[in-house]
């Protein structure tokens, strides 16, 4: 971007954060998602169905966000992020919207799933590069808050969904919540663009030396051919499949194992969201601070902590251990919404950020769909969601070893 160039009027150092505050408006209302655990019970009296099929539009719309991303994450430079951004929430809008017509949880599968998650897939990487370009000398705490929106979601969106299913039902919810999010995505979607230069970088900062001599670009084909990429897409996938399972199951366990009321449960689910929101810009700074892997160890170790804690210590009037279990466990999945994308620029570099990134994201995918099926197969054939800490134990403890062996940052210029 050229040194006299504004943003709405201020000085681009200044006005760059204009799209931090987009992009974690935006991801607000893309992170409804987070909020699917309010909607199982009455779905399951609606449709008549058990754990595992009502988990089914929530593992169908986070693996097709992931795809989606791969899929057009080569659009966004030829259309730029704002146009991109504006046609997914309309697709957004529309999969919740379209939702609401669903007849059965095979059809509410395929609507919400695909054609929701496909648009956020197409949103959801468009503030998330342009934070990423915009803040070279920040980029772990502008991608953090940026994606901060996503993980908040909930606190805010979980209640307004609860009321609204309590007053209407659940499928006239959907469609509220859709015409809603078509205005506000749209709206928020119009600031977002990309510096006018390649490399801009704020006046008077220029790179660590450790860090300009580490710099890399390299291509997705590049990056496929390097061990940290593995280390990194593996590690991601870890930490996504716990997360993911501790929000499908979060007011269940509640009101099962805890036996809280649906309300209590839901007003849990929205506290938890304050974990998941303030974990990516926490956890952004610590990938900053003591480089991606050092973050990715912590955030294993604080899985198999919480995961241990539930599993030994679940029980009814355990609130106070529930409460902190899965803050623990939300926080983590914020965690890793902040130390894949900080990760990606900083081993591969911003040159092909969007491309290299939606490949990563197939991780987020990945635990999208191992996480919440396993925890559904485990209360379907146990009676209870309490095993499910154990595998996701397993797969922390496996983490730390990939970090440590395969996540070492560049030593020198690799292209």
């Amino acid at each position: 971007m050229a040194e006299g160039e504004k943003i709405l009027g201020m000085r681009p150092e200044s006005g760059r954060w204009i799209f931090v505050i987009a992009g974690l408006l935006i991801n607000i209302c893309l992170g409804t998602i987070y909020s699917w655990s309010v909607f199982r019970k009455p779905l399951q009296s609606l449709f008549d169905v058990g754990a595992t099929q009502s988990g089914y539009p929530f593992m169908v719309f986070l693996v097709v966000f992931a795809i989606a991303m791969l899929l057009v994450s080569g659009l966004m430079e030829k259309w730029g992020p704002k146009k991109m951004s504006i046609i997914g929430g309309i697709l957004v809008g529309l999969g919740w919207i379209l939702a609401s017509q669903a007849k059965s949880m095979g059809m509410l599968t395929l609507v919400y799933g695909i054609l929701g998650g496909f648009g956020v897939g197409m949103v959801y990487g468009c503030p998330v590069a342009v934070a990423a370009r915009w803040f070279p000398d920040k980029r772990g705490i502008a991608v953090g808050f940026t994606v901060m929106g996503f993980g908040l979601s909930a606190l805010i969106t979980a209640p307004i969904a609860k009321a609204l299913i309590d007053a209407v039902g659940p499928m006239p919810t959907f469609a509220y919540l859709g015409v809603a999010f078509i205005i506000i995505l749209v709206i928020l979607s119009l600031p977002l663009r990309f510096p006018s230069v390649q490399g801009w970088k704020p006046a008077g900062w220029e790179p660590p030396a450790h860090v300009a001599a580490a710099a890399v670009e390299l291509t997705p084909s590049e990056m496929l051919k390097t061990p940290r990429f593995y280390g990194l897409w593996l590690c991601y996938a870890i930490g996504v499949t716990a997360g993911l399972m501790a929000i499908i199951i979060a007011s269940p366990v509640g009101q099962e194992i805890v036996k809280l009321s649906a309300g209590a449960a839901a007003t849990a689910v929205a506290m938890f969201a304050i974990f998941n929101g303030i974990g990516r810009p926490i956890f952004g700074f610590l990938t900053d601070k003591l480089t991606p892997r050092g973050g990715a160890v912590l955030s294993f170790v604080i899985i198999i902590v919480a995961s241990m804690m539930m599993y030994f210590g679940a029980g009814e009037g355990r609130t106070a251990l529930f409460m902190i279990s899965f803050a623990m466990l939300w926080g983590c999945l914020g965690g890793w919404l902040a130390i894949g994308p900080t990760a990606t620029g900083s081993f591969f570099g911003t040159k092909y950020y969007p491309r290299n990134y939606a490949i990563m994201f197939l991780a987020y995918g990945a635990g999208a769909f191992i996480g919440p099926y396993i925890s559904g197969r485990i209360r379907d054939m146990t009676g209870s969601y309490l095993s499910s800490f154990i595998p996701v134990t397993i797969l922390a403890v496996v983490g730390i070893i990939l970090a440590l062996a395969l996540m070492s940052p560049p030593k020198k210029k690799e292209a």
